[in-house]
């Protein structure tokens, strides 16, 4: 879901499996664990920690298709690339489309939440405000250049994970008694307290572990600058136990702290947690930290949305328009970064009329399209690359667990528009598809008719 320039690797630079591992976790890790798990707990109560770990599972299945058709085939556009060869111009064509509108709204939804968040330190100032800011900031750092932006974006990515640590140390000093306070919650005693909203709230509650773990397509991309290509899988296994073990040791200790009925979906777990402890510096760092992850989040799809559009246009599934770059020595999609802005400012509106409901509304939108694409992927693995046994059954829990996580929404009332607009989002695409199919047939006739005489 997020980026292709996270992590500032060089296509010069071949990387070891471990950078890559790094890497993932750099750039899977922004709001939509520091803030999207609020929502999770509120859903399910204590079982989220069920939940990511299932989230955890099914998303290793995805990568480890993903890694062994890159380590197989290298190839620039990644899933779309594979899409396209295992079922033609029309998946390549759609997949395609369905990240690039899966990465606008994650752009929103990144948008929407650090300007949540900065009304910590500024309530009066009206939310469209701070958007319009990040969303300037944002466009900003598209013309600093790749290269700058990978460095600005390593720097990110130990912050986000620096203030995951801070939280899981003090977590454990406070539940051990060494800062006073005391913890209110305690493990859960039946399966009621473990479910207290029963198997449906679960279920609701899987797209947003789900959704925390988006952005394992940056590894696929990312797979052609490994020094060993078979090293593929195993740096997304090293990298989703790591992921998985920071979710889950943080979202255990907040749990721990406070009862689950105390977490708001508009406010970080973590800083929630420590609330009674008064400890002054956390909630300002912690909150700075998580603007930090959504802002580097929000720049690196700006990056990868102007990306796809361009490779999308290149090839001739987007208007030519969008491949036009300015003649200076740093290239600039300029008519691609106007589509990209047009984007930001329907946000910045949507976020002005739907104060309250909008974060989760495109949160859920975003990750029921970042879904279609992986569960997409599961079904045209098979085409690419000879499965085993395991494989095969890999490949069918994985689909079970994404499907899980996509029909879960139609049970939550905040969760079902936005399974709406990803339906209204791919239907649109669909229809373009088979207005473009008698276009494509005939660009097709006419290339064969021109190698045959």
């Amino acid at each position: 879901m997020e980026q292709k320039t996270c992590g500032g690797s060089k296509d010069n630079e071949k990387l070891a499996w471990w950078q890559l591992s790094l890497i993932g976790v750099g750039c899977i890790i922004g709001t939509g664990f520091f803030l999207g798990s609020s929502i999770a707990i509120q859903m399910t109560g204590p079982s989220v920690v069920f939940a990511f770990i299932l989230a955890s599972c099914g998303t290793y299945i995805v990568f480890e298709a993903l890694a062994k058709m890159s380590a197989k085939d290298p190839q620039k556009g990644s899933f779309r690339s594979y899409a396209k060869k295992a079922y033609g111009r029309w998946a390549g064509f759609s997949s395609g489309w369905v990240y690039w509108c899966s990465e606008m709204l994650i752009i929103g939804s990144q948008l929407t939440a650090i300007s949540l968040l900065s009304k910590f330190w500024f309530p009066q100032i009206p939310l469209w405000m701070f958007a319009s800011v990040f969303a300037v900031c944002g466009l900003l750092v598209l013309f600093i250049g790749t290269k700058a932006f990978g460095k600005l974006e390593t720097v990110f990515a130990v912050m986000k994970v620096a203030a995951i640590f801070m939280f899981i140390v003090i977590a454990v000093l406070a539940l051990t008694g060494v800062i006073n306070g005391d913890p209110k919650a305690g493990v859960p005693r039946s399966v009621n307290g473990f479910f207290p909203n029963g198997g449906i709230g679960f279920w609701s509650s899987l797209l947003f572990a789900f959704y925390a773990h988006g952005g394992i397509e940056v590894m696929g991309v990312m797979a052609i600058n490994l020094r060993n290509k078979e090293d593929a899988p195993k740096s997304g296994k090293v990298m989703l136990g790591i992921l998985g073990l920071i979710y889950v040791t943080a979202l255990s200790l907040a749990l721990l702290l406070i009862p689950w009925t105390a977490f708001q979906p508009d406010k970080s777990p973590f800083a929630m947690a420590l609330l009674s402890y008064h400890l002054d510096f956390f909630p300002h760092v912690f909150n700075a930290a998580i603007i930090i992850a959504g802002f580097s989040t929000m720049s690196a799809s700006l990056f990868s949305v102007t990306t796809i559009l361009l490779t999308l246009s290149e090839e001739g599934d987007a208007p030519a328009i969008f491949s036009k770059q300015t003649k200076k020595k740093r290239k600039v999609p300029l008519p691609a970064v106007a589509l990209t802005s047009v984007g930001l400012i329907l946000s910045i509106i949507s976020s002005l009329l739907l104060p309250k409901n909008v974060y989760e509304y495109v949160t859920t939108a975003a990750g029921l399209m970042l879904l279609y694409n992986w569960f997409f992927l599961l079904t045209l693995y098979h085409r690419l690359i000879e499965p085993t046994a395991g494989d095969k059954v890999k490949r069918v829990i994985g689909m079970i667990l994404v499907f899980a996580a996509v029909s879960g929404t139609l049970f939550h009332q905040a969760s079902r528009p936005g399974f709406f607009i990803s339906l209204a989002f791919v239907t649109v695409i669909a229809v373009v598809v088979l207005i473009l199919r008698k276009k494509w047939k005939k660009e097709e006739a006419h290339h064969h008719s021109g190698h045959t005489s």
